[in-house]
Formats: structure tokens, sequence, C-alpha cells
């Protein structure tokens, strides 16, 4: 027996050696070509960048994987306690694995052979770190063998914490959700610090399958998970039964991030943003690399574009008449009017807007179908409007019932209204018809003292088309180039009171091409007239002879200085508008006629930091001794310098804008003057109306609208800057400066405000009515006798109080380049 016993001793202990010998054969046969683990030490993931508006709100992210790294020391103890008790309950306590759940699960296993079901893992969280970080997802004794061979490695180079900062950051958790500080905000709206115990347990819930304990698919089954890991945590000692009874009765709510921190409807913006920091740092940095970037929105001035430039799209669209319904169905089939309108696609850029199936129509309502199956009524006061559209952007006769708008069958767009154009109440379940603008705009806002894009609205709908019209569209300005024409003529030794001969003119325009005719847009002329009227009324013909005497080099060095065209052919039509440029260019060169004449560069981004808070760029490179003071003594003021370059005279600028101010007081901008607060610009419309524009500011604020056709053509008679755009610019810049005190324009040094006449600019006689303060330089005060600039450079005198000299030839630079 002993012998016996000693045969079986010896024979154990050689299986044991030879089995020890094997085990240790495998671990080094796939311990050497191992992915090296040393990496985890610097772990950078790809985590999510944020776009952030002037009031610190959310505006966009972009990522590849949505996550937001935080270190160990920054997550609850909760969160931890959670996810320790679902995954891994020894964690603290093991060496990277779990002999005794890897029994369980190799006996499980063998129980299950022969099925159909997927094996059972013992997976510690320091294997599924392994496994996450440097092995794939296979399904294979060879990668579990590789897997328990780096997870034992692991446990030796690093500590716990830093395994459990790995691995709550990395982990996929469902919604788009990598790690535990991006799903707490996606499921819950909030940080970790904020998450209760129920959240916590449900987010530790997670990890095995995100899709099988989807809160919103199956309810049921995640409240299962979360209350199964609830009870873990209590036999683990890491919650009380209070807490834990608390927890389980808790409801699970999913709760998106609340309003307050998120900008809508900043689509256009964010998206130029998105080129931006693509353009400056790469696709990697700005999908993976966690970026920050502050911008310049300002969320109330973005959503009052959006509105003004969308309601003004529609009411000019209205005033074209009714194009017809959207789509038409025959609902007489099995699925009937609600299938049949169910399965029409809504257009994009519907909004709160909703689709309707006409069931009825009688002469003075219409019978409507909802997708939801509610029914409602379009009463015949909300169809007037729609009289039939005709080519070229004329309109048919007004409808005289609804029989002549709907028929049944038509899908259309319709709004819930309540009250009526008088104000008195409509009964429930009462609707307008809609109609989604063909036309289309942009709406730009910017500081004109440091050029920050304070909002962007690029068209009707970032849904419908992501083409943005504020950067992208190059449109002809027509009309709203002009002050930069009389801009130069100031540089160069004119005032707003110098005269130039509005009347007809006929131009070569060299061998073989007729001769250019320009005209005034009411194809009248008022003669001998002064700068300023020239502008207020915006004078095509005053512009052309003030272009040619100038020259069209000193004009098209104006153009590109301000950043309108870099290059502008020296022809003497783009004095009238011809050339191209984009809404913020044209912004921003109004910006600079505000400021004094500096220079301004638009931009929407104040600030870049990368994923450790470190600034990568600033917008504002100024030095700033003084600026970094822990605390502030008591002594002077750090002073910033103003290293804007001057771009022209502050006293140019400053008669420039005066005369702007009289555009909105007495000319084709007069609507403007409804806003009651000191304003200047300029309305523009291209030949044939094409291209409309207003642009605007009063001291401290740009606004530039742009209206007209994705693919060029009329706007349709009479449709004008001051028809289309400008109403634009009267609703933004109203409710912009709401409640702000009139602030009136900086008056730079130097200037002489003078009594003189509207009309002549001759300096006002005691019993003149109609006399406005001019703006003079030193030495320019005007007399009763003046020159009138004729064309060709050539003058003749006149005399304000009447009659006139002998011809004269002045001393203005010739005309240059081509006409």
């Amino acid at each position: 027996m002993l012998r016996l016993l000693s045969v079986l001793v010896s024979l154990a202990l050689l299986v044991a050696i030879a089995g020890a010998a094997g085990v240790l054969a495998v671990f080094w046969h796939y311990g050497q070509s191992l992915p090296d683990y040393r990496q985890l030490a610097e772990y950078e993931p790809a985590i999510t960048t944020r776009v952030y508006a002037g009031d610190g709100r959310l505006i966009e992210e972009y990522a590849v994987e949505r996550r937001s790294f935080v270190p160990i020391a920054s997550i609850p103890e909760r969160v931890v306690s959670a996810f320790v008790s679902a995954e891994d309950k020894t964690f603290f306590s093991h060496h990277g694995i779990d002999p005794t759940g890897i029994a369980r699960a190799v006996l499980t296993n063998l129980r299950q052979m022969g099925t159909d079901r997927r094996p059972v893992g013992a997976s510690t969280i320091t294997q599924q770190v392994a496994k996450n970080f440097l092995l794939t997802n296979e399904v294979s004794l060879e990668r579990k063998i590789k897997e328990v061979i780096l997870a034992l490695r692991i446990e030796r180079a690093f500590s716990k914490d830093h395994i459990l900062e790995l691995y709550l950051n990395e982990i996929y958790l469902g919604f788009g959700s990598y790690g535990v500080a991006a799903a707490a905000v996606n499921y819950f709206g909030k940080g970790l610090d904020e998450l209760s115990v129920a959240e916590a347990a449900f987010l530790a819930a997670l990890p095995k399958a995100p899709n099988n304990y989807n809160p919103l698919r199956r309810p049921d089954a995640a409240e299962a998970r979360r209350d199964w890991v609830i009870g873990r945590m209590l036999d683990d000692g890491r919650i009380t039964a209070e807490q834990a009874e608390a927890a389980w009765a808790e409801p699970l709510v999913v709760d998106r991030r609340p309003e307050t921190q998120i900008v809508e409807g900043a689509d256009f913006f964010a998206e130029e943003v998105r080129r931006d920091v693509l353009t400056r740092y790469g696709e990697r940095a700005l999908y993976e690399g966690g970026l920050a970037v502050r911008t310049t929105l300002e969320p109330r001035l973005q959503k009052i574009a959006d509105r003004a430039l969308r309601r003004g799209l529609i009411e000019y669209d209205r005033r074209h008449g009714w194009r017809g319904p959207i789509a038409r169905i025959d609902y007489a089939g099995d699925v009937g009017w609600l299938g049949a309108l169910r399965a029409i696609e809504p257009p994009p850029g519907l909004g709160d807007w909703r689709l309707a199936a006409v069931l009825s129509v009688a002469d003075d309502r219409v019978e409507i179908g909802l997708s939801d199956g509610d029914r409602g009524t379009i009463p015949y006061a909300e169809l007037r409007w729609a009289r039939p559209w005709l080519e070229g952007q004329r309109i048919g006769a007004r409808p005289k019932t609804a029989r002549d708008v709907l028929q049944a069958g038509d899908v259309v767009a319709v709004e819930a209204i309540t009250t009526d154009a008088d104000g008195g109440d409509y009964p429930p379940d009462t609707f307008a018809l809609r109609q989604l603008p063909d036309i289309e705009g942009a709406v730009v806002a910017l500081d004109p003292h440091t050029g920050r894009v304070l909002a962007m609205s690029g068209g009707f709908s970032y849904e419908r088309s992501q083409f943005n019209r504020a950067t992208q569209a190059l449109r002809q300005p027509g009309s709203a180039f002009k002050p930069f024409i009389y801009l130069a003529a100031l540089e160069n030794g004119y005032t707003p009171s110098s005269l130039v001969m509005d009347a007809p003119i006929v131009l070569e325009q060299g061998p073989g091409l007729p001769r250019w005719k320009p005209a005034n847009y009411n194809q009248d002329f008022l003669g001998a007239t002064t700068l300023r009227v020239g502008v207020e009324k915006s004078r095509n013909l005053m512009t052309v002879r003030l272009a040619q005497a100038l020259g069209m080099e000193t004009v098209a060095d104006i153009a590109g200085r301000f950043g309108i065209q870099a290059e502008m052919p020296p022809m003497l039509s783009m004095s009238l508008g011809a050339g191209e440029t984009t809404l913020l260019r044209l912004a921003a060169a109004y910006g600079m006629l505000v400021n004094g004449g500096k220079e301004i560069h638009p931009t929407l981004i104040d600030r870049v930091q990368d994923r450790h808070g470190r600034t990568a760029y600033r917008r504002d490179q100024r030095p700033c001794p003084g600026c970094d003071a822990d605390i502030y003594d008591g002594g002077d003021m750090p002073e910033i310098p103003d290293n804007r370059r001057r771009l022209v005279s502050a006293a140019s600028a400053y008669q420039m804008v005066s005369i702007l101010e009289g555009v909105v007081q007495r000319g084709t901008g007069r609507r403007a003057r409804a806003i009651g607060k000191p304003l200047g610009g300029k309305t523009g419309t291209s030949n044939d109306s094409f291209d409309t524009w207003f642009i605007g500011f009063s001291p401290d604020l740009v606004v530039a609208v742009y209206v007209g056709f994705d693919e060029p053509k009329s706007l349709g008679p009479r449709e004008t800057g001051s028809s289309v755009a400008l109403p634009i610019f009267v609703e933004a810049m109203g409710e912009a400066l709401d409640g702000q005190p009139a602030t009136p324009f900086r008056v730079p040094p130097g200037i002489r405000l003078v009594r003189v006449s509207a009309r002549t600019g001759a300096p006002a006689a005691a019993d003149d009515k109609d006399v406005i303060l001019e703006a003079f330089k030193p030495d320019e005060v005007p007399g009763a006798e003046r020159t009138v600039l004729q064309g060709n450079g050539v003058t003749f005198r006149v005399n304000t109080n009447g009659g006139s000299g002998a011809g004269d030839r002045a001393p203005i630079p010739e005309a240059g380049g081509l006409y």
C-alpha cells in the first residue's frame, strides 16, 4: 500500500509538474507576441471636441467616440462602487484574475456544451481593460489566454486606481456614450457628481449588453438589471439597506441635458466653426482631440436673427403667390387618408409646421386630417393670401373661395393658430395654410470694433440646405457697395456737400461694343446734387461720374483694403456693385466704417484649448502686462494697445457714417426709423433685382441681410433691398436694441458739425426749414458758390442761391482703367 501510495503521489506530482510546465509553455508561447501594455501609462483616448457659445452654453459636439475623460480622483465613490459590485466584486483584492470566477465559468460552459448559448466569461475589470485596449473581441481560447497574461502584467505595472480610470473612461455604455461621464450626460443630463445611487447602478448595469438594457426600448429589462446591481451593492456592503430601498423605488427616467445648457438653431454658425477648426488643426484633432472651442456666438442674437430671416422669407414668398400642394394622395384604397398621409416624407425645413391632407373643401373652409389622426379646419380667411404664382414672380387674381386654392387629396403644410388677423379668437383645431419659401437669404450680426461674429443665419433651414449664404454665396452687392465709392471721394478732397451732376451719361466701352448708358432706378434726374443726397437716394448716375473722376484704381484699392473684393477689375460698372462678395465680408466692411476706419477681420472663435486646458489659439493677441494679476490693488488699470491698422482717416469714416445715418432718416432706408435709435445703413439691389441687401448698424452692432434665389433670377417687379431685405433688418435690429439706450454715433476729434441745407449742402440761412448738421473736416465748410462735377474731370461753378459760372477744370484725378 505504501509503495502504491508512493507511486500515485509520484504520478500526481509528475502530472502537476507536467501541467505546470504546460501552462508555463502556453504562457511563454502566447506571451511572446503580445501588445506592449506599458503604453497604458500614457492614456489619451479619443474624446469629444465641444463648441461653446459666448455665454458658456454648448453649441455642438464633434467626436468619433463621444467621451469625456475624468480622472479617477474626480469619479464619485458611488459610481466606482456600482461598477465594482456589478463587474468585479473582488477587484481590489485579486491580482488580475479571479480563480474562483474562472472555475465557476468553466463548470457553466461545460454544462452548456452542445447548446447555442454564448460561452460565459469570468473577466475581471483588469481583463476587460486588457481586451478593450490591447486585444480584440474575438471569442476564442487563444484570446482568453492572452487576456489573462496581459491582466497579470497590468496588475504588476499599474495601481488599481489607474486600472479603474482606464476602464471607466473607455467602456461603451450605449446611447453613443464612451465612458461614464458621457453616459451620465446622455442618459440623465447630469454630471457624475449629481448621479443618485439608482442612476449610478443603471450605468453599471450596461457594460455587458447596452442594447439589451436600453431604457427606451426595453424599460422592464433595464430596470430589472439596475435593481440587480443595487442588490449586489447592498450585498457587498457598499450601500445601506435604506439607500437600497430608496434606489429600488426610484423610477428609471431618461432625461436630456436642460435646454438652458444647449444653444438651439446655431447650425450654420457651428458648421463654419467646424470648418475653421478642421483647417487649423486637422481631422484627428477635431474628432478625437477633445478641444474646447470658445466662440463669439451670442445666443439671444442668434435666435433673433433666425426668427427675423425665416419670417422675412415667408413674407416675401406669400407676396408672390401659392405654388400648389406639396403632394397629392388617393385615399380611396385600403390604407385610407391616414395611411396615405403617413407614407409621405415631410419636406426638410418644415420646423413646427405639420403635414395635412385635405379631406373636403367648402366655399368658406377646408377640412383637413393630420398624421396623428386628428382633424382640423382651415378657414377661408387663412387662404386669401394664396393667389396663384405666375412666371416671373408675378401673381394671379385673389381667390374668392377656398375651392380656388385647395381640393380634396392635396397634401399641404399647416400651422396651428388661435387668433385671426384682427385679434379675434379662432375655435380649437384651427389651422393656417403655409408654404415653404422658394427664396433664400442670410443674416449676420457682428461687433464693429472687434469683428466678432455674434450671430449667423445662413438660410431658411439648415436641415433643408447646408449651403451658408452668409459666407459661401458670392453675389453682386449692387448699391450696397456705393458708400465705398463715396468714401474714396471723401478721402480725396470731396466733402458731403460736394456737388455731382445727376444727369444722363453715355460711355464708350471699346471697339465693337455698344455704348454703356447707366440709369437711375426711377429713370429720373436731380441735376447738381450733393454727395450726401447721392448716397441717401442711391443715385447711380452720380456714382458713375464720381468713380470716373476718382479712377477705378482708387475704387479697387478701397474695395481691397476693406476686404470686399481682393482684386476688383478696374471697370466702371464695378462702381454700381457689379463685382461679387459675401454678406460676411460686406458686414465687416461696414463695421470698419463704424469703428472709425480701423481694420477688423470677422472671426467666430475667441479661444481654443486642448484636452489639458492649455490655450492653443487666442483671437486677441495684444500684449496685456498686468492683466494676470491675482489681486487688484487699486492702482491704474492695464492699458491694452490698439493695434488695428488704420484704413482711412477717422474723419472720413465718420462723414460716411453720418451720410448713412441720413439714408435711414431721409433715404432708401427710411423704414428703419421705426426702431427709434441712431442707425445708419444702405440698401442694395443688383440688376433686375437678382440680389437684395441691407447692411445697417448702430454705434456698436452691425446687422447685414441678404435675400435672393440660390439659382439667380429676378425677385420680381418692384422688389428691392428696401422691400425685401430691409424689413428683416428692422425686425432683427429692433429686437436686438430693445431696452438699450439710444447711443449716438461717436464724433472723432477735428470734425465740425455745421448747419446746412439738406437739399443743397450750403450753410443754412436763418429761414431755412430743411436743415441738418453736416460733418466737415477743418477748412472744408462750403460757401454759397461751389463747383459741380460734370464728368471726365470737368466741373463748372454754381451758386446755390441761383445762377452758375463758366466751365472750369478742377484739380481732381483723371479717370483710369477700363470703363
